[in-house]
C-alpha cells in the first residue's frame, strides 16, 4: 500500500456543504483512490506504477494551511501543482521529471519543457519555483500519510529505433490521461455522494453480446439476399466478409483491409473488429472516420445491428445531438463516455483522434488511456493529410507495439505506406484481411476510366446536355456554381448543384432526391465539389472528373455503377482538365502524379498496383514535407533531458488549418425554432448540437466582407460572446446555391477552398 493513516486528517482535497468542512474530502482520500483509478488505467500498456504514483503525488500541494484557508472560503490563489511535480524530480530524476509534466499539467496541460514562447509556464521554470517563497510550504505530514519508493522503473516499452524521443513523449501522454480521468472521477464521484448519488459507473453490453447481435443482423441480410445468383455483388460481398473473419484469429497488430468501393468494407471491418476483439481479448472498437459529412450514417448502420444495444455505440464529433436523450443523467453520462471513451464502441473523427494522440490540453487528453486495449478501424485510410503522415504512422506505430491495439487501414484506394512498397521506414508486417484484393477489383470492375483532355465549361455543358443522368466533380466551389448556372440558363431539366455553401440539411435533402431521381430514370445532371466522393451512396451511368489525385478519381468512379446494375463499357468515368479553372497548386501537383501513373500504366488505372506507383509518387515529391512541422524531429532533439515542447508540438500538429467561421443558416421552420430557443438559453450546448446541421462554414475572408455589410450578426453576444453567428440576409441564400454574394473579396478567398 502507498499510503498510511495518520492520527489526525487535516487537510482536505474538497470541500464539501458545510463551513466546517466536516463533510469535505479528505486529501488523503482523494490522493489514494486517483492513485488506485490511475494504477487501474495504465494497466493496458503495463505502467501501472508510475500512474500510481502520479496519482498519490498530483495535488500534494494542498499540503498547507494556505489551502485549507481556501477551502474554507479564502481568495487567495495556491499554487498545488508544482510540489509534487518538484518532489517527483527530486526523488526519481528523469524518470520523475515525466511524472513531473503530468502533475505540474493536471489542470492547465502539459507543458513545455523549457522552450518559452507560451503562456503557459514551462516546467523548468516551475520546478524551479521556492518553496515559502514563491510556492506555500508542504505541512511535513504528508510525509507519515504518503510512502513514496526510493526507485520507479520505466515498464518494457519495446524501443523504436528511430524516434525514441516520441515514444517517451507519447508514453507522457499516456500517463497524464492516467491521471486525468482518475482526477475527474474521484473528483466527480465524491460529490454525487455527496448529492446523495450513485457513482457515475457507466455500464455497458460486453463485447460478445454485441457480436451476437450483429450476427443476427448479417443473417437476416444474408437470407434476403438467398436469392441472388451466384456471381452477384452481393455474394461477392459475402465471401469478403466471410474471408475476412477468419483472419480474426492473427496475432494483433497492423492490417489492412483493402476492398473495392461498394464491397462491404463498413460491415465487413466491424464484423472483424468484434471478432478480433473478443478472440484476444481486447476491450473495445474505435472506428476513425475521415468526414463529419459520414460520422452520423456509420454510426446509425451500428446502431442499426446492434438492436436494443445501441447504447454500445458513443459518437464523439461536433454534430451529435445530445438532447435526443431522455434526461439530464443520460446527458451526464454521455458527456463523460465522450471525454473518456469507454464505451464498448466508438465512432469518431480523424481530426479528435489524431490530434488527441499529439495533444495538451486535459479535457482532449483523458480518453487516451482507454485507446489502449482497443482495435482501431482507420476509414479512408487515404485520406491521411500528407503534411502530418510520419507522425501519424509513427502514432499508429505505437500504439501497436506498446498499447496492445490492432489498426486496420481500410480503404479501396489503399495508400502505399508498407516498407514494402518502397515507403522509407514504413509500416512492417501488415497483414491483408480480404481475399486478394487484386482479383477482387478485377471482379468488382464496374467502370472504364478515359482521359478525355481539355474540356472547356462550353464542352462540358454539351455533356451536361447529351445525358440524362450524369454527375460532374470540380476542384473548387467557384467552378461548381459557374456551371450551376449555366445549366439554369439552359433550363436544362433535372439541373443540380451540390456545395459546402450548403448547410448539411440542405445537401441531405438534395442527395435525397438526387438518389429518388436516379433511382425512377428521372433527369438528373448533377454538379458538385469532391465532397460527393466522401462515402456519399449514389449511382450515376456517367460521371466526370476534373482532374486531381488518382485516389480521387478512384473515389469518384465509385459513384458510377456502384450497384454493377450495367456493363463496364457503358459506365464512362471521364477525366478532364480545365482550362477554364486552374487546380489550386497542391492539387496540380497530385494530378501530375496522376498523370504520370496513367502514361505508365495501360490497363486499369484504378488497380491496387497503379494505385500504389501513385503513392509512391506522391510520397517520393513531398520528402520532408510528410512531417512538415518536424513534429517527430522535436520529439527527439529534446529527449535527452526530456525537455518536450508538449504545447508547441499541440499547437504544430493541426489537421485542419484553415481558418474558417460557421455562419448559422435559418434553412427552416426547426431552424428558425432553434433560433429562437438560443435567444433565452440558459446552457446552449445541446441547442448548439442540432444547429451543427445549419452551419455554413466560411473563409476570413469572406465573414469578414459579410460582417462589414451587416449580413450576419451575432447571438446574444453579451452571453455567447462571439460562438453564435446567424446570416441576416436571406437573399444571400440560394434554394439551389447555397450561400453566395458578387463581392470580390469573397470570390478571392474562395480561390483558396477546394
Amino acid at each position: 500500500m502507498p499510503t498510511k493513516q495518520s492520527n489526525q486528517a487535516l487537510y482536505y482535497a474538497h470541500s464539501g456543504k458545510r463551513e466546517d468542512l466536516s463533510d469535505g474530502q479528505t486529501l488523503l482520500s482523494h490522493l489514494s483512490k486517483v492513485s488506485e483509478i490511475a494504477e487501474q488505467n495504465a494497466q493496458w500498456f503495463g505502467a501501472q506504477q508510475l500512474a500510481k504514483y502520479t496519482g498519490l503525488l498530483h495535488d500534494l500541494g494542498k499540503y498547507c494551511p494556505e489551502f485549507l484557508k481556501r477551502l474554507k472560503g479564502g481568495k487567495v490563489r495556491v499554487d498545488h501543482a508544482t510540489a509534487g511535480a518538484r518532489i517527483a524530480v527530486e526523488r526519481w530524476q528523469l524518470m520523475g521529471k515525466l511524472i513531473a509534466y503530468c502533475i505540474a499539467g493536471h489542470h492547465a496541460g502539459l507543458a513545455n519543457g523549457i522552450d518559452k514562447g507560451q503562456q503557459r509556464s514551462t516546467l523548468d521554470d516551475r520546478l524551479k519555483l521556492k518553496p515559502g517563497i514563491d510556492i506555500p510550504h508542504l505541512d511535513p505530514v504528508w510525509q507519515q500519510e504518503i510512502m513514496l519508493p526510493t526507485h520507479l522503473k520505466l515498464p518494457a516499452i519495446k524501443p523504436h529505433k528511430i524516434w525514441p524521443g516520441f515514444q517517451l513523449a507519447f508514453f507522457t501522454r499516456m500517463i497524464f490521461s492516467c491521471l486525468i480521468d482518475a482526477d475527474r472521477k474521484d473528483t466527480n464521484n465524491y460529490y454525487r455522494r455527496l448529492e446523495e448519488k450513485e457513482n457515475a459507473e457507466s455500464i455497458y453490453p460486453p463485447l460478445p453480446a454485441l457480436r451476437e447481435r450483429f450476427n443476427a443482423k448479417l443473417a437476416e441480410i444474408q437470407q434476403k439476399l438467398a436469392t441472388q445468383p451466384p456471381k452477384s455483388i452481393n455474394q461477392l460481398r459475402q465471401r469478403i466478409l466471410n474471408h475476412s473473419r477468419k483472419q480474426a484469429e492473427l496475432p494483433p497488430g497492423l492490417f489492412s483491409l483493402t476492398v473495392p468501393t461498394g464491397g462491404g468494407k463498413t460491415y465487413t471491418s466491424m464484423a472483424f473488429a468484434l471478432d478480433h476483439a473478443i478472440t484476444h481479448q481486447l476491450r473495445r472498437i474505435i472506428y476513425v472516420i475521415p468526414f463529419t459529412s459520414i460520422i452520423e450514417q456509420n454510426a446509425n448502420v451500428f446502431r442499426e445491428a446492434f438492436g436494443d444495444l445501441a447504447e454500445a455505440v458513443i459518437e464523439h464529433h461536433s454534430a451529435f445531438d445530445d438532447t435526443k436523450l431522455p434526461n439530464n443523467d443520460a446527458r451526464d453520462t454521455l458527456k463523460r463516455a465522450m471525454e473518456s471513451w469507454d464505451a464498448p464502441v466508438i465512432v469518431t473523427t480523424a481530426v479528435q483522434f489524431f490530434e488527441s494522440l499529439f495533444a495538451d490540453r486535459p479535457s482532449q487528453c483523458r480518453k487516451l488511456h482507454n485507446i489502449a486495449g482497443s482495435v482501431i478501424i482507420l476509414d479512408e485510410a487515404q485520406t491521411l493529410p500528407l503534411k502530418l503522415l510520419r507522425p501519424i504512422m509513427a502514432a499508429i506505430d505505437e500504439l501497436a507495439l506498446n498499447y496492445r491495439c490492432s489498426i486496420v487501414l481500410c480503404t479501396a484506394t489503399q495508400p502505399a505506406l508498407k516498407k514494402a512498397e518502397g515507403f522509407i521506414n514504413g509500416f512492417e508486417n501488415v497483414r491483408e484481411i480480404s481475399p486478394d484484393p487484386l482479383a477482387l477489383f478485377t471482379e468488382l470492375e464496374r467502370v472504364t476510366v478515359k482521359n478525355i483532355g481539355e474540356q472547356t465549361d462550353e464542352q462540358l455543358l454539351r455533356h451536361l446536355q447529351e445525358k440524362e443522368q450524369v454527375l460532374i466533380i470540380v476542384n473548387n466551389r467557384r467552378h461548381a456554381r459557374s456551371l450551376y448556372d449555366s445549366m439554369k440558363k439552359l433550363k436544362l431539366e433535372g439541373a443540380t448543384h451540390l456545395t459546402t455553401l450548403m448547410c448539411a440539411k440542405h445537401r441531405s435533402q438534395i442527395l435525397e432526391k438526387v438518389r429518388e431521381d436516379l433511382l425512377q430514370g428521372k433527369l438528373c445532371r448533377l454538379v458538385s465539389t469532391s465532397l460527393i466522393e466522401a462515402g456519399v451512396d449514389v449511382d450515376f451511368p456517367c460521371v466526370l472528373r476534373a482532374e486531381a489525385g488518382l485516389d480521387s478519381i478512384a473515389q469518384a468512379a465509385g459513384r458510377c455503377n456502384r450497384e454493377g446494375k450495367s456493363e463496364p463499357k457503358d459506365s464512362e468515368v471521364l477525366i478532364f482538365q480545365s482550362p477554364d479553372w486552374r487546380a489550386p497548386p497542391e492539387l496540380e501537383q497530385l494530378a501530375g502524379n496522376m498523370r504520370e501513373v496513367m502514361r505508365n500504366h495501360s490497363g486499369n488505372f484504378l488497380s491496387p498496383g497503379a494505385l500504389t506507383s501513385y503513392f509512391n509518387a506522391v510520397y517520393w515529391s513531398k520528402g520532408e514535407e510528410l512531417d512538415k512541422k518536424k513534429i517527430l524531429e522535436t520529439h527527439n532533439n529534446h529527449c535527452r533531458q526530456l525537455s518536450f515542447p508538449f504545447q508547441n508540438i499541440a499547437r504544430d500538429f493541426r489537421m485542419i488549418e484553415t481558418m474558417l467561421k460557421p455562419v448559422i443558416i435559418e434553412f427552416d421552420d426547426k431552424a428558425e425554432r432553434l433560433l429562437q430557443d438560443l435567444e433565452f438559453a440558459e446552457n446552449e450546448s445541446g441547442i448548439a448540437r442540432q444547429l451543427q446541421v445549419y452551419l455554413v462554414q466560411m473563409p476570413e475572408h469572406g465573414f469578414k466582407e459579410l460582417l462589414q455589410v451587416g449580413a450576419i450578426k451575432p447571438i446574444k453576444p453579451e452571453k455567447f460572446g462571439d460562438q453564435f453567428w446567424r446570416l441576416t440576409d436571406p437573399d444571400l441564400y440560394d434554394g439551389g446555391a447555397g450561400l453566395s454574394w458578387d463581392n470580390p473579396v469573397f470570390i478571392e478567398a474562395e480561390k483558396t477552398i477546394i
